[in-house]
């Protein structure tokens, strides 16, 4: 397929865009370190050097009570200019054009990390924040307007090419528009015109403080996905109203950060919020941004060819591969490392204080220090197993020059991410192994598929060096009647040896069991296209094809500990459970085992013991670490373990990748 509509040049007010991919703005957190700016320059220059239209940085305080503390990007103070220098200059020597985001945080913004009382329109606690916020007084409010258009002659000091406002995603003036947050009776809130006052006022202070020849996009919230929140025709108004305010283009954010309604994960169908942007486009003239789960510039292609917005924006896309557009406009499509949506590496980070990075891509964050280099001596080097940890040594390795052999006893590369690429909803980890696949081939990597290494063989071939990521191995817990003819391991299952009946009981509620628990209660899905053929005709309704959908079997998950799903992302977990509850899987915590029977499974919980009935006994207790082959070769070749061989636990491919990605930059 050949890009045309999405390779066009494109107008934001006074600027020329190269083509219509935008790249959204995160929270990397890479500020918190000693050389923070100077890791996020060379972040954004990598971006820039793979030739994306505009970048736009993560939020940039406008006051400080707004913000997430010192140690990050703020620009409510002169002072912050030149530091901000950096970053302008560096993506400016890349070829590249940069926005700098406006943003205020409101109720969300953390008191332990701001040292300041969180402000909001109403005194409404969020339920994500531990800190209730103070009402914004009359003077307040007009100080705090005054402060983004103070920002945006700051960003424009600074060299940025451009500033984006954050309306969106549940901040500051986000809760000024919708009446579940803005409980107001003053000119700042009551009916619709009053909520969006702020806004409004915010977007024209702005234009009036940079001029009519400084770009200002707006990001506003398409769908906030809280009920009772703005409703779309009030949102369609409101953009009408930034057009007519001065906004050059309107980014559509979705959802606030404390919806239930997943908008990210990897089980969001992609581009399943483009039509939001385009009901907004229908009400204005100014160019319209569409985000959220679009991480191919051929689906970016067809959305922009069926002029349902006018740019598209990627945000994750780029943490993944940051080349992904100059390689797209090339036709390398399967050269690029796809963004799969877990999350592991950049939101959850971020939420949990650490500093963004990304599961297929480890080298974020660490642009400087991982930049590759060939290697001083080339050698000869196994990698043993084709896991996540062994491709992706095998690809650094071959990177630098060396000569890789992969060595995998199955007959298909992947290891444990064919089992989670099963799973309902995980369909984009063949992204991933298809992303290994072409790189090895282009490396001229040599893989051998259905071969067991051995020491002697390894030595007999003369192997300078030897990467050993053989995985684990199921741990089988010791409970009396494990070795019954129904009880099998979540291996077994994956991989389709074994035969499951109508009545499971999982033993183990980690993610593995909250996987396997997906892929046994939705195992015959109807394609999307046969769904809508036959919805479209009725012969089958929405309650008989959610029906249809599903396997019919009863799954109960069962742990000794007191949480289910340890090891799942804060930012994908209660969506997980949430859908396994949906499909009526039930999960038992704070159990003891008995012993297994041909019945079923005996547990006692508290004082009562009871038959969990089960035709079929899975075992997903974790994993041993398989590390025989590096213990026998240790003093023998030189050696290094990586992945699961070198630490079992929850299967971790985010750690698996990093860690592969390290040794092949040590060898």
């Amino acid at each position: 397929m050949r890009l045309s509509r999405v390779l066009e040049p494109i107008q934001i007010g006074s600027m020329t865009l190269r083509n219509r991919i935008m790249m959204g703005s995160m929270h990397v957190g890479f500020e918190k370190q000693e050389d923070g700016v100077e890791r996020l320059a060379a972040f954004y220059a990598e971006r820039a050097r793979g030739e994306v239209g505009l970048i736009v940085t993560g939020g940039a305080a406008v006051r400080p009570e707004g913000g997430m503390g010192d140690k990050y990007c703020n620009v409510y103070l002169d002072q912050h200019i030149t530091p901000l220098m950096l970053i302008t200059d560096a993506v400016h020597q890349a070829g590249g054009k940069i926005a700098l985001q406006l943003f205020h945080s409101g109720r969300y913004a953390h008191k332990e990390a701001t040292g300041l009382d969180p402000v909001a329109p109403s005194p409404l606690q969020a339920p994500i924040n531990r800190w209730k916020p103070r009402e914004l007084q009359a003077d307040e409010i007009e100080m705090t307007i005054q402060a983004f258009a103070d920002g945006a002659v700051r960003a424009k000091k600074a060299g940025f090419d451009a500033v984006e406002i954050m309306g969106s995603e549940g901040y500051l003036i986000n809760q000024f528009l919708s009446p579940v947050t803005n409980k107001r009776e003053d000119e700042w809130g009551g009916d619709f015109q009053r909520r969006a006052r702020f806004g409004i006022e915010v977007a024209k202070r702005v234009r009036q403080a940079v001029g009519s020849d400084f770009p200002v996009v707006f990001r506003m919230s398409g769908l906030d996905l809280i009920p009772e929140s703005t409703t779309m025709e009030e949102t369609v108004q409101f953009a009408a109203m930034l057009q007519e305010a001065g906004m050059d283009a309107l980014n559509v954010g979705i959802g606030w950060h404390e919806s239930q309604v997943p908008t990210i994960a990897m089980m969001v169908p992609r581009g399943a919020y483009v039509w939001v942007a385009q009901q907004i486009k229908q009400g204005v003239s100014i160019p319209v941004i569409a985000s959220n789960r679009i991480n191919d510039l051929r689906q970016a292609e067809a959305i922009l060819e069926d002029d349902r917005c006018d740019l598209v924006s990627m945000a994750r896309p780029l943490l993944a591969d940051p080349l992904i557009v100059r390689k797209s406009s090339e036709g390398r499509f399967d050269e690029v490392n796809t963004c799969i949506a877990c999350n592991q590496a950049c939101l959850d980070h971020i939420f949990d204080g650490k500093i963004a990075s990304c599961l297929v891509n480890p080298e974020v964050g660490r642009e400087k220090e991982w930049a590759l280099a060939p290697a001083t001596k080339l050698k000869k080097v196994a990698v043993v197993g084709a896991g996540p940890a062994g491709l992706e040594a095998a690809r650094v390795l071959a990177e630098r020059g060396h000569q890789v052999v992969v060595l995998e006893k199955q007959h298909q590369i992947g290891g444990q991410l064919n089992y989670a690429r099963q799973v309902p909803g995980k369909q984009e980890f063949n992204e991933t192994l298809r992303y290994y696949r072409t790189q090895l081939s282009r490396l001229r990597v040599e893989i051998r598929l259905g071969i067991q290494a051995t020491t002697a063989m390894l030595e007999e071939e003369g192997f300078d060096e030897v990467v050993v990521a053989t995985g684990v191995i199921p741990r089988r817990p010791e409970i009396p009647g494990i070795d019954l003819p129904h009880v099998v391991s979540y291996a077994q299952v994956f991989e389709k040896q074994a035969k499951v009946g109508k009545r499971v009981a999982i033993v183990g509620a980690g993610g593995i069991a909250c996987d396997l628990s997906h892929l046994l209660v939705q195992d015959e899905p109807i394609s999307p296209q046969a769904a809508q053929y036959l919805m479209e005709y009725r012969i089958l309704d929405a309650k008989s094809m959610h029906r249809m959908q599903q396997s019919g079997r009863k799954v109960f998950m069962l742990r000794r500990g007191k949480h289910v799903g340890t090891g799942l992302g804060k930012t994908t977990r209660w969506a997980v459970l949430a859908n396994l509850k949906r499909h009526g899987v039930e999960m038992m915590t704070q159990i003891d085992y008995r012993e297994i029977t041909p019945q079923g499974v005996v547990i006692t919980q508290g004082d009562a013991e009871q038959l969990i009935a089960a035709d079929t006994v899975v075992i997903a207790a974790g994993a041993t670490s398989n590390d025989q082959l590096f213990h026998e070769l240790n003093g023998r070749i030189p050696v290094h373990v990586i992945g699961g061989a070198k630490e079992a636990g929850e299967l971790d491919a985010k750690r698996a990748i990093l860690e592969g990605s390290a040794i092949g930059r040590a060898i």
